[in-house]
């Protein structure tokens, strides 16, 4: 697939001043104003922020009625149930509110939905089963924003129901809960709206810990002055290890609040004391290593949130709260083992969803692609939904059929507003929800075909020919010269990466191969490339849509720098990301 080349603006004269004042390179000062960071201030506080310019979480609306309510709960020997997403983000979420909760001796329960069994959100069978239970209090943890019906019956049975849900609110109104958190509804003035499901409840946990809007305000001024770390006192972000691996999980990003939060939740992770997760930290074989961003969205994430598409989701929230050694190591095994059954499933589905696509769609009329099969896992559909991006880069959306009903899960390309396009055909839809690129919904099996003719018509609309192509976004050109190894351990300031903070990527021109390439793994090459001046390796494991060079052809290269160890000795590598024939 050809991809658009879109180098950034240059701003030399902008970049030498912030690469004078902050004594950084003109290269990591030019990826800085790539951010939208123009200014001194800005720039020290993308680089070296930490846990204290965080924002107060009581500047989250409805967050003093929330805590007042849950300490009445626990003064009152109340049972209170915290039900979450049976994502990363859900999961991680839930088990920081279990913790804290129960160290503040409160009586909570846990329950998180089968996806495949009860779905996305609140649920009706589940609130029953609360009554019955006793549970007065349910906290949402990554939904609850679209549970109008649930609320209400949760009402009617005299159960209170605080949402913590960091998605967009589809309807006009919101659900009659007794607090909502959400820094996306009206009047709330928490100055940022990215946070994930785990970040409110991370947020929330600090906020019942501190008490009160001023013990907040002193105990934030006294960190501040002080610098004090004292480890009498608990403190929430002791979880932050979960916060980094919802929070990236999630795909939310990496810019303000997020980005301090993941950076200094790395830090956790690298060191956390939970058994859980050093038990799947080993069977995943990075103990040892230094745990990245990349390393939770390719590695730890997948394996949690295998339990969540094709097994048991309480599996991984039990890994995530045990404190036995043995019991850790017993579930990261079984977490481990789904993930590889999860990988076997997403690759038949990927098969049949491939043929589909060259018998169905007509890529003329069709912008969205919609896929449906009686044959899919639920669980994948989501995975290989993003696979077919890659192959064709268009919206898509596919869908698993269980007798009369569809359950779909969609991923967008960029500049096309997927919860738009899927809300413009709501009267279709037995329930959906999302953002801006990826959906989740429930349809009728008979209504599929008129939703796919329904979401292609607005997509016409919105989509134009030239979004169909992919952009791949150049933060600047370089000589092959400039790099050095000094250089690549400063632009580690700009991590952690993700999205809206992308790993920097360069482009070169006019570069030689050294050698004639050689394949490795499954689709990817090595190579060696010089511009008369410096020589490098060049490396991508997954060169589709590249075609292939020879020994002495001269291209031009977009790649990510990075400085690889090999045997104790460093040289600099090129991973790279496309390459075309220099003219």
């Amino acid at each position: 697939m050809n991809r658009v080349w879109c180098i950034k603006a240059s701003h030399p004269e902008l970049r030498q001043t912030l690469a004078k004042s902050l004594g950084i390179s003109p290269i990591t000062a030019q990826l800085l104003i790539n951010r939208g960071i123009n200014d001194e201030m800005q720039a020290h506080h993308f680089l070296y922020g930490d846990l204290r310019s965080c924002h107060d979480p009581f500047l989250l609306k409805d967050i003093d009625k929330s805590i007042a309510r849950i300490k009445r709960a626990i003064k009152e020997k109340e049972n209170i149930l915290v039900y979450g997403d049976y994502d990363v983000d859900g999961i991680t979420g839930v088990a920081l509110l279990n913790i804290v909760l129960t160290r503040l001796k409160a009586n909570v329960t846990t329950y998180i939905p089968n996806r495949l069994e009860e779905g996305y959100g609140l649920n009706a069978g589940a609130v029953g089963l609360a009554h019955r239970k006793k549970i007065s209090l349910i906290i949402t943890v990554d939904c609850g924003i679209s549970g109008h019906k649930e609320i209400n019956l949760a009402n009617k049975l005299g159960i209170d129901v605080i949402v913590t849900d960091h998605h967009e609110i589809k309807d006009t109104s919101l659900p009659k809960a007794y607090s909502i958190i959400n820094p996306l509804q009206e009047a709330c003035r928490y100055p940022f709206k990215h946070l994930s499901g785990v970040g409110l409840a991370y947020k929330l946990a600090q906020a019942l810990l501190e008490g009160t809007r001023s013990s907040f305000a002193k105990a934030s001024s006294f960190a501040k002055a002080s610098g004090d770390k004292s480890e009498d006192k608990y403190s929430v972000e002791e979880h932050l290890d979960l916060v980094a691996l919802g929070t990236v999980s999630d795909l939310s990003v990496q810019k303000g609040e997020n980005r301090i939060l993941t950076k200094w939740g790395l830090k956790k992770l690298n060191d956390t004391k939970k058994k859980g997760l050093t038990a799947l930290i080993e069977v995943s074989g990075l103990k040892g290593k230094d745990i990245s961003s990349r390393h939770i969205g390719y590695i730890l994430g997948p394996r949690i949130n295998a339990m969540g598409r094709i097994g048991s989701p309480e599996v991984a929230l039990k890994l995530l709260l045990t404190d036995d050694r043995g019991e850790a190591s017993r579930l990261a095994a079984i977490l481990n083992s789904e993930n590889r059954n999860r990988r076997k499933i997403e690759a038949r589905v990927l098969d049949e969803a491939m043929e589909k696509v060259k018998r169905e769609i007509n890529f003329k009329d069709s912008r969205v692609i919609v896929l449906s099969s009686a044959r899919w896992h639920a669980g994948v559909i989501g995975i290989v939904a993003n696979r077919i991006i890659e192959k064709f880069y268009r919206p898509t959306i596919m869908i698993a059929i269980q007798g009369k009903i569809g359950k779909g899960s969609g991923r967008s390309i960029d500049n096309f507003h997927l919860f738009n396009a899927v809300n413009s055909c709501k009267s279709l839809l037995i329930d959906f929800g999302g953002h801006e690129g990826a959906c989740g919904l429930s349809i009728e099996a008979k209504n599929i075909k008129k939703f796919t003719n329904d979401i292609n018509k607005f997509a016409r609309k919105e989509i134009l020919d030239e979004d169909l192509y992919p952009r791949l976004d150049i933060d600047i050109e370089v000589e092959l010269s400039e790099l050095n190894e000094k250089l690549i351990e400063e632009l580690e300031l700009l991590s952690p990466f993700g999205p809206e903070n992308p790993r920097p990527m360069f482009s070169s021109r006019d570069v030689y191969l050294k050698n004639e390439p050689r394949r490795i793994a499954k689709s990817g090459f090595k190579m060696w490339v010089t511009d008369d001046n410096v020589v490098c390796e060049a490396v991508s494991f997954r060169a589709e849509g590249m075609s292939m060079p020879y020994k002495g052809s001269k291209v031009n290269l977009v790649y990510s720098p990075s400085i690889n160890t090999w045997r104790g000795l460093s040289s600099l590598q090129l991973d790279l990301k496309d390459l075309k024939t220099a003219l």
